[in-house]
């Protein structure tokens, strides 16, 4: 005869709390939570943990401030409830002078910087809101598997920063005018809108030449805040810059020839640039530089979220992917 075991309650609550357990903080500007600013809530805590992440429900607002997740607090969330009216903005870019009167340069500029690995952010707006006055970041990932969902990222010129590490972004707008996706990490970008505010370009990829892959950005639409702006899907800031589009609808804003070389001939040999399937006024396979590729199906029925983004952890935030 089989045993039935019966537990107790506080045994069935401490089992649903380990099977559930989040730490969850709430932030609202106007006072009505715990926390009115994004920063405090942040560092009242440490660490989270994949059994215990730490979940910051930001409610609508504008929060002006500098966000800096740590290296050490892994395992963060933040959750607004819709990117439309949950902002995160701040306004520093490169030519402003420091104390010492020196300019901070571009990599002192953003708006919220991420240090720390495995944090992600849904229903939120991401911006720098200095305007067309240079660099001006409005986010830069340091850290390893970022993703980013239904998010907003508003700038100018280097928007967003992805210095290191793998990044997923799934349902997000992006905009700006200048290398407005940029850096050395790895990148996958699924249904976003990319949009240009002036003539410019796109990407500016640094990524390394032993990195199979830098940016890649499936079933995207490439778009322009005008009929008049042009502009190239990417530019080399390192030689060996890897950016693919995927199944991408691209209107008129994207230039005939595509792609740039930045005035780097070394780029013609090095240089990982691709397209498979692009649609639209903006594609035009026959038009693209002799040194770019145009993928078969089969080449690029082979690049998938999991093929990019699992490094040795096998990490893949795509479930179709």
């Amino acid at each position: 005869m089989k045993r039935i075991v019966f537990l107790q309650p506080a045994a069935l609550f401490f089992l649903a709390t380990r099977l559930s357990a989040q730490t969850n903080l709430f932030v609202a500007a106007d006072g009505s939570a715990q926390f009115t600013s994004v920063q405090s809530a942040i560092m009242s805590v440490p660490s989270g943990s994949p059994q215990n992440p730490v979940v910051i429900h930001i409610a609508p607002g504008i929060y002006k401030e500098l966000i800096y997740i740590q290296r050490e607090k892994s395992f963060f969330k933040l959750v607004g409830g819709n990117a439309t009216n949950t902002i995160l903005t701040f306004n520093l870019y490169a030519g402003l002078t420091n104390f010492d009167g020196k300019p901070l340069g571009t990599f002192r500029t953003p708006s919220t910087t991420i240090d720390a690995d495995d944090c992600t952010a849904e229903n939120i707006t991401f911006e720098n809101s200095a305007g067309p006055v240079g660099q001006a970041l409005a986010v830069r990932v340091d850290g390893d598997r970022a993703s980013f969902r239904n998010c907003r990222f508003l700038g100018w010129q280097d928007t967003i920063l992805l210095n290191r590490g793998r990044d997923y972004f799934e349902n997000c707008y992006i905009c700006g005018n200048t290398d407005f996706i940029f850096g050395a990490a790895t990148a996958w970008f699924e249904k976003c809108r990319i949009n240009s505010l002036r003539d410019g370009c796109i990407t500016a990829a640094s990524t390394p030449v032993d990195q199979p892959f830098g940016f890649v950005f499936s079933n995207c639409k490439i778009t322009g805040e005008n009929p008049g702006v042009k502009t190239f899907l990417g530019r080399p800031w390192r030689i060996y810059a890897s950016t693919i589009y995927l199944n991408c609808e691209m209107s008129g804003a994207v230039r005939s020839e595509g792609w740039n070389d930045w005035e780097k001939p070394g780029a013609h040999s090095a240089a990982r640039y691709a397209e498979f399937n692009s649609s639209g006024a903006g594609a035009n396979p026959a038009g693209r530089p002799v040194w770019t590729k145009q993928l078969k199906k089969s080449e690029a029925e082979k690049i998938t979220a999991g093929k990019v983004l699992g490094g040795t952890d096998g990490w893949n935030p795509d479930p179709g992917g």
